[in-house]
């Protein structure tokens, strides 16, 4: 079965009708057949962008499949920590960290992200690279 990681940008696309990356996020969707991770942070952060409105729906469409919510265990955070710091030339943010944390925990290297610059740079253990998803 196919897995791909979801970053912020993809559902802030998805939640705007009228951001630039709207009809190319529902598009992937379209023709995507697997499973989306989607780590708690991500859903955190992503609301931030989205109306009250568009959080409800984001909501609702995380809770089935073929969406899979990610909990970030409090015993990760250390972890994350040291991803931080290990790219600190990069300035990530948590989110990001976390979504490095979760491909090495998942073993998915595939992700759905408008970061594409920061995501060619940051490293699943200490060598493998992340696959990014051209969805626009």
């Amino acid at each position: 079965m196919n897995r791909v990681l979801v970053d912020t940008g993809f559902l802030v696309a998805l939640g705007i009708a009228r951001d630039k990356r709207h009809a190319a996020a529902a598009e992937f969707l379209d023709d995507y057949a697997g499973e989306l991770l989607i780590p708690a942070p991500v859903i955190s952060e992503a609301s931030y962008f989205l109306s009250t409105v568009g959080k409800s729906r984001l909501l609702d469409w995380v809770s089935s499949p073929p969406c899979t919510v990610l909990d970030l265990p409090s015993v990760a955070y250390r972890n994350v920590s040291e991803i931080l710091t290990r790219y600190t030339a990069l300035d990530p943010d948590f989110t990001d960290a976390a979504l490095v944390w979760f491909a090495q925990e998942t073993d998915c290297r595939a992700i759905l992200t408008v970061d594409v610059r920061d995501f060619n740079v940051f490293r699943i253990g200490k060598s493998k690279r992340f696959d990014i998803i051209k969805w626009f």
